[in-house]
C-alpha cells in the first residue's frame, strides 16, 4: 500500500473521504432545477437560460431520442461546440439512458467515420456547419439519425437575425438542411410534443455514462469507458477541493471545451452539481475571453496554460478587470511558474496546477487554493485518491524520492476502453490505473510530473526530461512558448530540440538562448537545436503537440534520406 504522507496536509475543511451520492449524473440537473428553479444555469453570447429551462428542454431532447428509438445503453454522439445545444444533449441523452460520446467538432471524415464505428453510435447530434462531414461518413457508419442544431437557436434579439447573414458570406457554400426521415432540426425536438420520458434502473457503478476518446496520439484513439459513478465522484472531489466558493453564487467561465473530458467535469458537470452559473464560450478567442472576464465576472476559471499565457501576453491586458476571478485549476499540460505567478499578480485569485488523464474522468491530484499548506509540483491526491510511484521495471512501489511511473487508484478510475480488453489489462493493474507519465513524490506526499514516459529523450545515454528543459526557457523574458522534444540523432540516439514562440515584439537569438540555458542547466540537457515559430500546434484544450512535432522531424528526415540515396 502506499505511503499516504500527503494526508496530513489536508486542510481541515477538505474532507479526505467523501460519502457519495450513488445517483446517476443526470440526477443533478433535476436536483438544482427543483432547488433553484430560476437561478441562471448559463450565459451564451447574451442569452441567458435558468435551470428549470434547460432541465425542460433537456427532458424534450430526452424524449424525442426514445421516439426515434433510443434504447438504454445506445450510444448518441455529440458533436457540438460550448453552447445551451451541447450542454442540453449530453443531459438529454443521460435522462433518455443513452452513454454519450463526446465528438471533437474539429474531426475530419477518416476521425468522424472511425469514432462513430467504433462506438456503435445510432445517433448524432451535430451544428450545421458540419452537417456536410456527417452526411458524407453516414452511409459507412451505424449512425441511423441525425439531429441538426445552429448558433442562432439560442441567440437573443437581434444577433439571431443578423447571424444567419454573417454565416453566409463566411461559408457561402452551406446548403440549408432539409427535414427528412432520418434528419431532424433542434427546434423540431424542442417543439416536439413528446414530453413522456421512460426511465431506466441505472447501475451506477457498472452503466456507462460516458464513452470519452482519448487523443490517440499512437495509433487510433480509444474509447475510455467512463460510469456515472467515475463521474460523479470525480466532480464531488472537484466540489469539496473548492470548498471556499459558495453554492449557487459561483460564476464558471466555460472556455474549456465540454467535448473534452476536463471542461466536461469541471465546468459543466461542476456548475451543475453546485447550481452555478456557465458562461459558455464557443471557441478560445484572447479578446473575447478578455471581455468576458471583465464583463460577466466570473469567479471560477477551469483552464490550460497556453491560455493563461494567451490572456497574459495580450496587448491590451491592462484595459480589463480580471479581478472576479478567484479559483483557476489549471491542467492538461504543465504549468510554467512564471505563468501561475504572473496570473495570480494580474487577477488577485488563485491559480494552481491539478492533474489528470482521461481515464480517471479527469482528476486526480492538485495544489491547495489556500495558501500555507503544500505546493509545487502537481500537488497531492484529492480525497479517497491514492497513488504512487511504481518502478518502470518491475511495477513495484519505490521509495519517496526515487523517479518511476504514476500510477493511481479511486473511484474516479475508468471501467476499462471501449471493446479493448488487451490495452485494458495493461494499463489497469489489481485496481491501479498506471498513467504512463514519469514522476516522483517528495516527503510532503507532493506529486511531481517529470514526463511522459514516451517522452523522455535518451541522448548520449542520459535520461532528459523535456519539461525540466522548458521551465528553464520560460524563464527567459523573451519566450512566450515553447515545448521540448527529442529528435533522431545518428551519433546520440536523439537529441535536444526547442521549438520556441517569442512574446510580440520580443527578440533573441539561438546564441543567447543557448548561453541562458547553460547557465541554469546541466550541458547535456541543453537543446542542440532552436526552432522558432509563429504558433505550435495544439489539441482543442491547448495542450502543445509534441507528438506531431516529432512526427514532423521524422518525415523530413525520411524525405532527406530518400532525396540521396
Amino acid at each position: 500500500m502506499s505511503e499516504k504522507v500527503w494526508l496530513s496536509h489536508y486542510p481541515e475543511n477538505i474532507p479526505k473521504q467523501i460519502d457519495y451520492d450513488e445517483k446517476p449524473l443526470q440526477a443533478f440537473l433535476m436536483d438544482s432545477a427543483n432547488r433553484y428553479p430560476k437561478m441562471k444555469a448559463l450565459h451564451f453570447m447574451g442569452k441567458e437560460m435558468s435551470y428549470q429551462e434547460v432541465y425542460d428542454q433537456s427532458l424534450k431532447v430526452a424524449a424525442y431520442l426514445q421516439s426515434l428509438g433510443l434504447k438504454k445503453g445506445d450510444r448518441v454522439s455529440i458533436m457540438l461546440p460550448n453552447s445551451p445545444q451541447s450542454v442540453i444533449s449530453y443531459y438529454g441523452t443521460l435522462l433518455a439512458g443513452g452513454t454519450v460520446v463526446q465528438t471533437n467538432p474539429l474531426y475530419k471524415e477518416r476521425e468522424l467515420e472511425y469514432q462513430l464505428s467504433d462506438s456503435g453510435s445510432k445517433i448524432i447530434i451535430c451544428l450545421d456547419l458540419l452537417f456536410p462531414i456527417v452526411s458524407a461518413v453516414k452511409p459507412n457508419s451505424p449512425v441511423e439519425q441525425v439531429i441538426v442544431t445552429h448558433i442562432k437557436d439560442y441567440l437573443p434579439f437581434p444577433k439571431n437575425v443578423i447571424y444567419p447573414f454573417i454565416q453566409k458570406r463566411q461559408h457561402p457554400t452551406l446548403q440549408k438542411v432539409v427535414e427528412t426521415s432520418d434528419t431532424h432540426l433542434w427546434n423540431t425536438v424542442i417543439r416536439s410534443s413528446h414530453n413522456e420520458v421512460k426511465e431506466h434502473d441505472i447501475d451506477v457503478k457498472e452503466d456507462i455514462a460516458l464513452l470519452q476518446y482519448t487523443g490517440g496520439t499512437t495509433g487510433f484513439p480509444k474509447g475510455v469507458m467512463l460510469t456515472h459513478y467515475n463521474l460523479v465522484s470525480n466532480v464531488q472531489m472537484c466540489t469539496s477541493w473548492l470548498y471556499k466558493e459558495k453554492e449557487r453564487q459561483e460564476i464558471v467561465l466555460g472556455v474549456l471545451p465540454f467535448f473534452h473530458v476536463y471542461g466536461m467535469t469541471t465546468v459543466m458537470n461542476y456548475s451543475v452539481v453546485t447550481g452555478s452559473k456557465m458562461v459558455l464560450l464557443p471557441k478560445f478567442d484572447v479578446e473575447n475571453v478578455l471581455k468576458t472576464i471583465d464583463k460577466e465576472r466570473p469567479t471560477v476559471f477551469p483552464g490550460a496554460p497556453t491560455i493563461y499565457i494567451g490572456l497574459l501576453n495580450h496587448p491590451e491586458l491592462n484595459k480589463y478587470d480580471l479581478s472576479s476571478v478567484e479559483a483557476c485549476i489549471s491542467g492538461s499540460a504543465p504549468l510554467p511558474l512564471e505563468v501561475q505567478e504572473q496570473f495570480e499578480k494580474v487577477t488577485g485569485g488563485r491559480l494552481i496546477e491539478g492533474y489528470g488523464l482521461t481515464e480517471s474522468s479527469p482528476v486526480t491530484h492538485a495544489n491547495f487554493l489556500s495558501p500555507g499548506t503544500v505546493q509545487g509540483g502537481i500537488g497531492i491526491p484529492w480525497p479517497d485518491t491514492d497513488a504512487k510511484i511504481a518502478s518502470l521495471e518491475t511495477k513495484e512501489e519505490v521509495p519517496i524520492g526515487e523517479i518511476g511511473e504514476i500510477a493511481v487508484k479511486g473511484p474516479q478510475v475508468m471501467k476499462g476502453y471501449w471493446n479493448n480488453q488487451e490495452e485494458t489489462d495493461q494499463v489497469l493493474v489489481d485496481g491501479w490505473l498506471f498513467t504512463g507519465d514519469i514522476g516522483y513524490m517528495d516527503e510532503n506526499g507532493c506529486f511531481y510530473v517529470l514526463d511522459r514516459k514516451k517522452d523522455m529523450i535518451i541522448a548520449g545515454g542520459y535520461n532528459i526530461y523535456p519539461r525540466e528543459v522548458e521551465e528553464v526557457l520560460y524563464e527567459h523574458e523573451a519566450v512566450q512558448e515553447t515545448v521540448v522534444a527529442g529528435i533522431p540523432d545518428p551519433y546520440r540516439g536523439e537529441t535536444v530540440k526547442a521549438y520556441i514562440v517569442l512574446k510580440e515584439g520580443k527578440e533573441v537569438s539561438e546564441s543567447e538562448l543557448d548561453k541562458f540555458c547553460r547557465k541554469h542547466m546541466a550541458s547535456f540537457k541543453v537543446p542542440k537545436i532552436y526552432e522558432f515559430r509563429e504558433e505550435l500546434p495544439k489539441t482543442a484544450v491547448g495542450k502543445i503537440l509534441r507528438r506531431k512535432l516529432i512526427d514532423e522531424e521524422k518525415k523530413n528526415l525520411e524525405s532527406v534520406a530518400d532525396q540521396t540515396s
